[in-house]
């Protein structure tokens, strides 16, 4: 075994523990079929940490994700910590975390499997073979500016710098590389200067990358583009607010959230987790759907450089589909334990079925 990775693996709340312990389960299969081991140790975050800890991010915590060489996490928050202080919110936790890390890009693929196609509110044949990456800026825009609050009005912020831009550009521009090369930026620059900044640099990064197509549309019709077209799309590369709303509307063409990754990238260690939430309503029932977070390890181990053992668990996903493997959520009566079991278990197969989703790379340093 040539190689032992250091993983920080934070389970967080609801049906946090039971979609990472699959998804470690797979990253273990993994390492056993392609030489190399999975040193993996877990901390508390958000919700569990508040009760353990008295805070959601304690500073081992912090300092062991600092320390390894990717972070997952399962999922933060529920009503059990509903009313404790804005402060102190599971929430805070996560925000703290990605800053520390320095993730100033969210990476976050959307594909809709033929087997999976008459799952989505819309038509099949609009939806089967999307595949596409929304590459949202994380740090900076509306959510972090200056805002303003007094009895009649209210004000925020929507401020970027030009090497603000430059960094998410670049990153988005390399995935596009590694695709289908094309890359659609979105923004709103008809009205706002921010976005005409936004555009105005992109353009310029753009000469950087010859081999990439380049459209820029307005955040409107994009939303519009992705419920009409959602094929049209290979990489998006937009500011935090717009990001935050598209990557929203885009999850729902699979029509599960259970099968949505994400990473959050930018510093030296990588933050991976699945887009759904902690879903308190079937926390302990082993019927949550692991799959998201199981993707979401297929992407840390692309960051990891073992694209091959990234592949295996993308094909074993789509094979564990097609066998109609799956959780309630997905109309079937497998458990997450179960579920996780079978994709560990292809992953070890040499019997593969084509990639599921498309591969989608995740530098470690950016």
């Amino acid at each position: 075994m040539s190689q032992a990775y250091s993983l920080a693996i934070l389970p967080g709340d609801g049906i946090g523990p039971e979609v990472t312990a699959a998804a470690l389960a797979v990253m273990e299969a993994a390492g056993s079929a392609f030489g190399f081991g999975v040193e993996a140790t877990e901390h508390p975050v958000g919700g569990a940490a508040i009760d353990t800890a008295g805070g959601p991010l304690p500073e081992a915590t912090l300092d062991a994700c600092l320390a390894a060489d990717a972070v997952l996490l399962g999922a933060v928050g529920g009503p059990a910590w509903d009313t404790v202080e804005a402060r102190i919110r599971p929430e805070r936790g996560l925000l703290r975390l990605r800053s520390s890390l320095g993730a100033f890009a969210n990476l976050r693929p959307v594909a809709v499997p033929d087997a999976l196609a008459s799952r989505s509110p819309l038509r099949p044949e609009r939806v089967a073979g999307t595949d596409l990456l929304i590459v949202r800026e994380l740090t900076g825009g509306i959510y972090f500016g200056t805002r303003q609050r007094g009895t009649s009005s209210a004000s925020d912020e929507m401020a970027y710098s030009v090497a603000e831009v430059e960094r998410i550009a670049r990153v988005a521009f390399e995935q596009a590389r590694q695709r289908r090369g094309r890359l659609a930026s979105v923004d709103k620059a008809n009205v706002l200067a921010s976005s005409a900044l936004w555009r105005e640099t992109v353009t310029a990064i753009a000469e950087e990358f010859g081999d990439v197509e380049v459209e820029h549309l307005y955040v409107d019709n994009a939303a519009m583009q992705v419920v009409r077209d959602p094929r049209r799309f290979d990489v998006i590369v937009t500011a935090n607010l717009f990001g935050d709303i598209l990557s929203d509307l885009a999850a729902t063409l699979p029509g599960a959230l259970g099968l949505l990754p994400s990473a959050s990238i930018g510093g030296p260690v990588g933050l991976f987790e699945p887009v759904h939430g902690s879903a308190p309503d079937v926390a302990g029932r082993n019927v949550a759907n692991p799959l998201a977070a199981i993707l979401s390890a297929a992407m840390l181990l692309d960051s990891l450089g073992e694209s091959d053992a990234a592949g295996a668990v993308r094909r074993s996903v789509e094979a564990t589909l097609s066998a109609g493997v799956v959780t309630p959520d997905l109309g079937g009566h497998a458990t997450t334990t179960e579920v996780g079991a079978d994709v560990a278990a292809r992953v070890l197969s040499a019997s593969l079925t084509p990639a599921f989703p498309p591969h989608t790379s995740v530098p470690l340093h950016s």
